[in-house]
C-alpha cells in the first residue's frame, strides 16, 4: 500500500484484540516504524516481536492513557526520538455490560475516562505537532454502537457516540493543517473484551483481521466513516429508514439482563 509505506503510525491498545490485528495489518502494508500503547508491558512486547518478524521497527510505550502528565511525558519523548507520527490510531478501550438500573458509577468513569478523554488527551498532543508538519492522518475507533445504541451497553454506547462526535468535529477543523480525521466502526467483534458479555441473539461476531482489513481498505478510499461488515449496514439503513423495525430487532435479540423490577436495597439511599 504505498500510501502507508514508510509511514510512522501509533496505535492504542495495540496489545490484543483490534489494536494488534491493525498494526500487523500496517507491518503487512510496509509501514517504516509502529509505536505500541497499553498497559500491559508483556503483551505489547510480545506483539512487537511478531511486528519486527515482518521486518517493521516495532516501539512499546506502556502506557495508562488516563494518567495524562505520564502520557505527555512519554509521547513528547516518543515524537522526539520516533517521529513525526503520520497515523495515529486511537482503539483503547473498555466496555462494561449491564442493564442501567443496576449500572455501577465506577464502570462509568472508567469507559468515559479512557474511550472519550483518554482519546481526547493523545489526539490533543498528537494532533497539535501534527499541525505544526501539515501533515497527518487520526483513524478514532468508535462503534457500531456509536451510532446504534443498544440495550444493556447504555454508557458504551454513550461514550462511541461521544467519540463519532469528537471526530466529526475534528474532521472539519483539522482539514485546513492537512490532517484527515476518520472513524472506524465495526460492530461485535471476537475480542478478550466481549468474550465474558452476553451477545445480542443473532449477531455474528467478526475477527479482529476483518476489522483491520476494512480499516486499511478505508484509508486508502478516504472514507471519514468506516464500517465493517454487512451487519453494520444493514443496522444503519434500518436505522436510517425503518428505525421501527430496528428497534423491535434489539427488543427481541437483546440478552436478558433487566431487572423486573429492582430490588429496595439496589436503590440509591437517597431512593428509599
Amino acid at each position: 500500500m504505498k500510501h502507508l509505506q514508510n509511514k510512522v503510525a501509533l496505535i492504542t491498545g495495540a496489545s490484543r484484540g483490534i489494536g494488534r490485528a491493525i498494526a500487523l495489518e500496517l507491518a503487512h502494508c510496509g509501514v517504516k516504524r509502529i509505536l505500541l500503547v497499553a498497559r500491559n508491558r508483556q503483551k505489547l512486547t510480545e506483539v512487537a516481536q511478531e511486528i519486527e518478524a515482518l521486518g517493521v521497527e516495532a516501539i512499546t510505550l506502556a502506557l495508562d492513557l488516563t494518567e495524562t502528565q505520564a502520557v505527555d511525558i512519554a509521547i513528547a519523548r516518543a515524537w522526539r526520538n520516533y517521529g513525526p507520527i503520520q497515523i495515529l490510531i486511537n482503539c483503547a478501550g473498555v466496555a462494561y455490560q449491564q442493564s442501567f438500573l443496576r449500572s455501577q458509577p465506577s464502570q462509568v468513569q472508567a469507559e468515559f475516562s479512557l474511550n472519550v478523554m483518554g482519546t481526547y488527551s493523545l489526539t490533543r498532543l498528537i494532533a497539535r505537532r501534527m499541525a505544526a508538519y501539515q501533515e497527518g492522518t487520526i483513524v478514532n475507533v468508535s462503534s457500531l454502537m456509536g451510532k446504534v445504541a443498544a440495550p444493556t451497553m447504555s454508557t458504551y454506547s454513550a461514550s462511541k457516540f461521544a467519540l463519532l462526535g469528537f471526530t466529526q468535529a475534528l474532521r472539519q477543523e483539522l482539514a485546513p493543517y492537512n490532517i484527515r480525521v476518520m472513524a472506524l466502526l465495526p460492530s461485535l467483534t471476537d475480542t478478550e473484551m466481549v468474550r465474558g458479555m452476553q451477545l445480542f441473539r443473532g449477531l455474528s461476531p467478526m475477527t479482529p483481521e476483518q476489522v483491520a482489513k476494512a480499516l486499511v481498505k478505508g484509508l486508502r478510499q478516504n472514507r471519514a466513516e468506516i464500517l465493517v461488515g454487512w451487519q453494520s449496514h444493514l443496522a444503519i439503513l434500518c436505522q436510517r429508514f425503518a428505525p421501527w423495525v430496528l428497534e423491535q430487532v434489539l427488543k427481541v435479540s437483546a440478552p436478558p439482563l433487566f431487572p423486573k423490577r429492582p430490588q429496595v436495597s439496589e436503590l440509591p439511599s437517597s431512593s428509599i
